[in-house]
Parts: C-alpha cells; sequence; structure tokens
C-alpha cells in the first residue's frame, strides 16, 4: 500500500506540474539531455538580448546619419547659392554663412547623440565621454577612441552595434582622395582653378604642387623641392596636366599668381563648414576676390560631397548590419522552437497517458486498502464459529 500510494502521489504531482520529468530519479537520461537544452536555450536567449541592443543602438545611428546626410545637403545648396559671386553682395554671403555656422551646430549635436541608456553612440568605446566639443580657439575635437564596440549575437555571430565618430566625421578623403587644388588669396588676377582629375594613378607621383604663373600667357608648374616638373603657355580651359593628372584652370591669372595641387589628407565634416563660414564672412567685392572665391567654394563642393559620400557610405554599413541581424534572429527564433520541441518531447507530461494511469493506481490502491481491511479483520474466533 505504501508502495502504490508513492506511485499514486508521483503521478498527482506529474499532473500538478505538468512534467514528467521533475528530478534527475526521474529519467537520468532524459535529465541530462534537459540540462543540456536548457543551457542551450539560456545562451540563445543571450544572443537575442545582445541582439536587441544591438538593434536599437544601430537603429539610433541610422537615424543619426540620416539626419546628418539632411544638414549637409542643406549645406551643400547654401553653399551653391553663395557661388552667385556676381549677385551677391557680402551682405548677403555673411547671411549664408550664419545659417552655416548653425548647420555646423546640429551636425555637431547629431554626432552627441545618445541612446536609451545615456551611452553615446559616435564614441567609439568610450561611450560615456562626449565625443564633440568646440575647445577655446573655436575648434570642433574628436574626444572619443576609433573602437566600435562589438556584441555577440549568435555561437559564431558579432555585429559592431555603432561607428565611431572619427570614422564617420572626421576621417574624411581631402579634395578627390588623390589631390586637392586651391587658389590663395593673394592671387591678383581672376584666374579659378578646377577641382582637377587623376589621368593616371600609376603616374601620379605624391607631393605639394605649384602653379606658377610667370605672365599672363605661361606657366610652369614646381614640386615641394622647387623643381621643375612641367611648363607651358597658358590658354584659359585648356588643361594644365602633369604627374598623372590635369586641372583646369579658367579666367585670366596675372603674372605672378599661384595655385596649389596638394596630395590630399583627410578633413573633418566641422572644420570644412567653419572654413566656409570664414571665407563667405570675408569681403569679395573686386574681381580677383570674386574669382578666389569661386576657386574656394569649387573645393568646398568636392569636400562636402567627400563628407556625404561617407555618411551615406557609414549609413549603408549600418543598414548591412541591420539586414544581417533580422536574419540572424529569424534563424535564432526557428532554433529556439526547435528547442523547446525537444525540451516539451523530453520534459512535458502526456496528460491522457498519466490521467488514465492515476486512475487505475487510484483503484489498485484502494483494492489493497479494502483487501488489507477484510484480512485486518480475522481472528482465531472467526475459523471458530
Amino acid at each position: 500500500m505504501q508502495a502504490a500510494q508513492t506511485r499514486l502521489a508521483k503521478t498527482q504531482d506529474q499532473l500538478a506540474t505538468g512534467k514528467r520529468v521533475s528530478t534527475p530519479a526521474d529519467d537520468p537520461i532524459a535529465s541530462v539531455r534537459i540540462l543540456e537544452i536548457s543551457r542551450a536555450k539560456a545562451q540563445s536567449a543571450q544572443y537575442g538580448a545582445n541582439s536587441a541592443i544591438a538593434t536599437n543602438r544601430l537603429s539610433l545611428e541610422e537615424q543619426a546619419l540620416n539626419d546628418s546626410t539632411t544638414a549637409l545637403q542643406r549645406v551643400r545648396e547654401l553653399i551653391l547659392q553663395a557661388a552667385n559671386t556676381g549677385t551677391l553682395s557680402d551682405s548677403d554671403r555673411q547671411s549664408i554663412a550664419a545659417e552655416l555656422k548653425s548647420r555646423g551646430d546640429e551636425l555637431r549635436d547629431i554626432g552627441n547623440r545618445q541612446d536609451g541608456n545615456g551611452e553615446f553612440m559616435f564614441s567609439g568605446f568610450s561611450t560615456l565621454t562626449r565625443p564633440f566639443t568646440r575647445n577655446a580657439g573655436g575648434i570642433v575635437t574628436y574626444a572619443g577612441d576609433q573602437g566600435s564596440r562589438v556584441l555577440q549575437v549568435g555561437p559564431s555571430q558579432r555585429i559592431a552595434d555603432s561607428d565611431s565618430g572619427f570614422s564617420v566625421f572626421m576621417d574624411i578623403p581631402e579634395g578627390n582622395g588623390t589631390f586637392v587644388t586651391a587658389a590663395p588669396t593673394t592671387n591678383a588676377g581672376t584666374g579659378i582653378i578646377d577641382i582637377g582629375s587623376v589621368v593616371s594613378q600609376a603616374s601620379w607621383v605624391p607631393d605639394d604642387y605649384a602653379i606658377n604663373f610667370t605672365s599672363d600667357t605661361a606657366y610652369e608648374v614646381r614640386n615641394s623641392s622647387n623643381a621643375l616638373v612641367s611648363s607651358g603657355t597658358y590658354a584659359p580651359g585648356t588643361a594644365i596636366t602633369f604627374n598623372g593628372v590635369q586641372v583646369s584652370v579658367s579666367g585670366l591669372p596675372a603674372s605672378g599668381d599661384r595655385f596649389t595641387v596638394n596630395e590630399a589628407g583627410t578633413k573633418d565634416m566641422f572644420s570644412l563648414i567653419d572654413d566656409i563660414v570664414g571665407r563667405l564672412t570675408t569681403s569679395s567685392t573686386t574681381a580677383s576676390q570674386r574669382s578666389n572665391l569661386s576657386s574656394f567654394i569649387g573645393g568646398a563642393l568636392q569636400q562636402l560631397d567627400q563628407s556625404l559620400t561617407q555618411t551615406q557610405s557609414a549609413r549603408s554599413g549600418v543598414g548591412s548590419r541591420l539586414s544581417r541581424l533580422e536574419t540572424i534572429d529569424t534563424a535564432r527564433l526557428d532554433y529556439e522552437l526547435e528547442l523547446s520541441s525537444s525540451l516539451s518531447d523530453l520534459q512535458d507530461l502526456d496528460y491522457a497517458e498519466a490521467i488514465t494511469r492515476m486512475n487505475q493506481q487510484l483503484v489498485a490502491l484502494q483494492a489493497a486498502q479494502a483487501s488489507y481491511a477484510r484480512v485486518a479483520q480475522l481472528s482465531l474466533f472467526d475459523y471458530l464459529r
């Protein structure tokens, strides 16, 4: 009867919990497998939590990059407006410069955005450090690092949940990526240099070059060591080619005017906007000043396009990671469903079978109890009657 009561109690406990296996003693082999599956489910749940964090931060970064693109496109519109050197007055350009300054501040604020946990999105590993500040000299500096925090979102999948502000806002190729042209403000003529192009990358010799006009119709190209590289007769709009690159100068340069073709470095978005603001607030009333401004604006537009390309490239990378996370999440959910099914097969109770078994055990116990009661009442006098 005690054994029958134990079996019945165990069945009743299984019905109450819905579990076939509650302790290793119930099914040692199944218990080991249940532990393995439970551990795998817990690990998968952690991967899911990491994926949710990465998805949230990347979504916020995508929005920030979209807002940056909008701000830069407005900056481009303003620069194109300022390019009308013949119709705008100094006052008009100063009004444009005021909005450009505001757009630069907006861009800095975007770079300083935080996620829901108060962590800065563009600080690299230093998520508690404000990445962009304007120092006492008025220059925007980057205080973060160049790392990107990586989260484990699967057994073998790791995803960067952000991009450093250095790679997005600061480390932008200058000019066309190979060289950058410029016209000094000291030029007396009306010559305007274009942004130039690379004819043969293999022939390019990285250096800083100067195109010096020795007369109104003659020029020479010298490198940083003042060695003569090329020379020729100038005709407005005719390409000047040397060392695998070509540039064009339009207008009428004066004897002694100079244009530079320097090896490209990097330039951040903030200093670009600051440079544009500074240039637009400088008086441009004479023909030579307006020509110099035109050269500057041409280069600024090219640099701004590089900034837009950098932002769009970062946004594309974020979109790619979000798409990859979506694929990983789908696979993980399918895997968790399989784990849950396997765990159910091992652990969950078959209620129909358990109820039938409980009824059988209850009838057997009641019969045993009734038989015991009958047997317990027997004595020697029952046989003597």
